[in-house]
């Protein structure tokens, strides 16, 4: 019988759900009986068919509040505060319905990316709980107490919170490291189709250069559609770029849900170019891609994955503006420059895994206590 896990995942953008779904794959590669999991998010449903080849059930749930965005670069921190008013405590009776949920689910563990109600909920329901992250909100939300001070008053409360997991996994970059922690290699999704059958089926010759452009799932207008200033050659593949797939001279334009696996576009592309974030990083790391990355200004945890990227991937940072402008072209030319790195051979995923089947065993199964 397959073990029933319960996850919480925060929505702040797809990076997070692509995330635990790696680890999900591999903890269900792991376990000998498999792993059914039950989705407590607002991610969209489809990301997860998308991402997981294991039998899941999809529980729409306000799980975490996490920093609100004005777009994919500029967060809004008074409209965090406001919807972390209504949100908080996590303790009482925002976690008691999802622990009986849980409860009555049979889950047997909780795992969580980020989403500190998870923790609430594994405590309440009596069931181990795993934190997966490299930065927590109350770390967040500290880089911008001196604006809003509320966000102090709720970064004491998610630490405590947070404090309590059973396990507690940092993933490379981590954006502060902990006593207790467990180091992890980055973690990122397996490309599943190969390059060239990708390649195939979008539509692009064998010698043309492909440049992935994404936004980690956050909503980007990208205004210029009818023509982008790219060198001869080379297309930009940009998911999020139309509602309906279409060419555009120098650009394939896609929507989100394209039917093609994201991890598959990045291993049959030859660099990356977009928000600097933690998916995508590590995504672009496992396949030895150079990228070109554009950091969010404010965000405190952008200089972390800035330095791995300076440190151990190929890639520079530009400004958002790029997209929009006519220097486009010498940043992809300067990009696809840059040498393919060797992939490496650490899958964090699968480290992660095994730390999480170490915990089952002490706890006999994720038995209740």
């Amino acid at each position: 019988m397959r073990l029933p896990v319960a996850v919480f995942v925060t929505p702040h953008g797809f990076g997070h759900a692509a995330r635990i779904c790696a680890v999900l794959s591999a903890l269900d590669a792991a376990l000998g009986e498999g792993v059914e999991a039950h989705l407590f998010t607002l991610v969209p449903e489809w990301f997860f068919a998308a991402s997981l080849e294991l039998p899941f059930h999809y529980h729409p749930l306000e799980c975490d509040v996490g920093l609100v965005q004005r777009d994919a670069l500029q967060e809004d921190p008074a409209a965090t505060v406001a919807r972390l008013r209504d949100f908080l405590p996590l303790d009482g009776e925002r976690a008691q319905g999802p622990a009986r949920w849980v409860g009555d689910l049979g889950c047997r563990l909780v795992l969580c990316d980020v989403a500190p109600l998870g923790i609430a909920v594994g405590r309440r329901a009596g069931v181990p709980a795993v934190l997966v992250e490299n930065f927590t909100w109350d770390w967040i939300y500290r880089a911008y107490a001196g604006e809003e001070p509320f966000l102090a008053r709720a970064a004491e409360e998610i630490a405590a919170v947070v404090a309590a997991a059973d396990l507690r996994l940092q993933t490379v970059p981590a954006c502060d490291p902990v006593a207790g922690g467990v180091p992890v290699p980055p973690v990122a999704r397996a490309p599943r189709r190969g390059r060239q059958a990708v390649r195939r089926a979008l539509g692009t010759g064998d010698g043309e250069r492909l440049v992935l452009v994404t936004m980690g799932g956050i909503p980007w207008d990208f205004r210029r559609s009818a023509r982008l200033p790219v060198p001869a050659g080379v297309t930009l593949v940009v998911p999020g770029g139309a509602e309906e797939p279409r060419r555009v001279p120098g650009a394939l334009l896609l929507p989100h849900r394209s039917g093609f696996y994201h991890p598959d576009l990045m291993a049959a592309s030859d660099a990356v170019l977009g928000k600097l974030g933690y998916s995508t990083l590590a995504e672009a790391w496992r396949c030895g891609l150079p990228y070109a990355f554009i950091p969010r200004q404010r965000f405190p945890e952008s200089p972390v994955l800035a330095r791995f990227v300076a440190e151990e991937m190929a890639g520079f940072a530009v400004a958002a503006p790029v997209l929009e402008g006519e220097d486009l072209a010498a940043v992809v030319e300067r990009l696809l420059d840059l040498p393919r790195r060797r992939a490496p051979n650490e899958d964090g995923a699968a480290v992660a895994a095994a730390h999480v089947r170490e915990l089952l065993v002490r706890r006999g199964r994720g038995g209740r206590q």
